[in-house]
């Protein structure tokens, strides 16, 4: 048989082509957008309600120890017990001091004795002297000693009441109603003087105390009213002013001890209670957003800003007024109107195609 030109290249040819198209991957599909929750940027805000979390504690809170050392034998009182004025807390054994206001006492009394006598002595060298039968000197002597008597009997008197006071001593007395909130040493055990043995929180009022940021405290106007609640109940509440701020700040914290002074507190705010203070301060004109919107674009803060048009995202840096835990305050880097994400920033990257799941002002 005859063989044509061209007869096999025609089949080769075709096999190829074939070869080549299987060996071109299809192109890999599209990413879908992620998505993201976002928020509106909307006005400035001239001022902001900062919220802190505190407890309840008493305005005077006062240790009561013994004045003297001793041996307590009753304590009366316990922790959550009220107390009144005057009513007796502990006691100490009183063996000690009433030996020796009895030996103070008969100090005093031979010092009394030892002053009559020489009252008689006295008076007996001046008769003599004045009728001749007595010499100077001798009167001289027995009022020098009249002098030292009377002293004796003085310093024996001073030595009676110092042994009486410290016999009252053994007896501890509140000075003050209040609520007993610890106690220091329980009977049986010597003590020193001064050793707390209870802690009294007089019923003088009740504070609010706060941990404030130093920017919440510069910021806070000066008599700004603050609402203090039960965090577990916020219908119980109570108004109240700043009464006392820490000079110093924190060491670990860097935040500084704020009491506010509560007017009429219901009953139900008692001591150590978790409460919610709320207070008014200016915002200097900020941006605030919530705190989960912000993330770090190097060293400085950021957030991740929405083209409403390409549906991208890009990283934007901007300057923090002030933040808590729950809100931050963005002086500069936003304008009214800009789409900012609040939820997913940390898998974002610059380009991104998103799907909005909520925007809201």
């Amino acid at each position: 048989m005859r063989d044509f030109p061209g007869a096999y290249g025609l089949p080769c040819l075709i096999l190829a082509l074939a070869l080549a198209a299987c060996d071109q991957a299809p192109p890999p599909p599209a990413a879908d957008p992620r998505p993201v929750r976002v928020v509106s940027v909307g006005e400035r805000a001239e001022s902001t309600i900062v919220t802190l979390t505190g407890t309840i504690q008493a305005q005077t809170e006062v240790n009561l120890g013994f004045r003297i050392d001793g041996r307590m034998v009753e304590r009366l009182v316990n922790v959550g017990d009220r107390v009144e004025a005057g009513q007796v807390i502990a006691r100490l054994d009183p063996t000690t001091e009433e030996n020796s206001l009895r030996a103070a006492r008969a100090a005093l009394l031979a010092a009394e004795a030892q002053l009559v006598e020489t009252h008689a002595n006295y008076h007996r060298a001046r008769e003599l002297l004045r009728t001749g039968f007595g010499t100077r000197q001798r009167y001289d002597q027995a009022g020098q000693q009249l002098q030292t008597a009377t002293s004796a009997v003085d310093s024996a008197e001073a030595q009676v009441n110092i042994a009486q006071n410290r016999l009252g001593y053994t007896v501890l007395v509140a000075d003050a109603p209040g609520t007993v909130t610890a106690r220091g040493a329980e009977p049986g055990e010597v003590v020193a003087p001064g050793r707390m043995i209870i802690r009294l929180a007089r019923q003088e009022g009740l504070d609010g105390v706060f941990d404030v940021p130093p920017l919440v405290k510069d910021q806070a106007p000066p008599g700004v009213v603050v609402s203090v609640a039960l965090t577990l109940d916020p219908n119980v509440s109570a108004q109240g002013r700043v009464r006392e701020v820490s000079p110093s700040a924190d060491p670990v914290t860097g935040t500084f001890r704020v009491r506010i002074g509560l007017s009429n507190p219901p009953p139900a705010l008692r001591l150590g209670s978790t409460v919610t203070g709320r207070m008014e301060v200016t915002s200097g004109g900020g941006y605030t957003l919530p705190a989960s919107a912000l993330t770090r674009q190097g060293a400085s803060p950021a957030v991740w800003v929405v083209d409403t048009a390409s549906r991208s995202v890009a990283l934007r840096p901007v300057e923090v007024l002030r933040h808590d835990p729950a809100r931050v305050v963005v002086s500069s880097g936003l304008t009214r109107g800009d789409v900012v994400v609040t939820a997913g920033v940390q898998a974002l990257r610059p380009g991104q195609k998103v799907r909005l799941l909520e925007a809201a002002q």
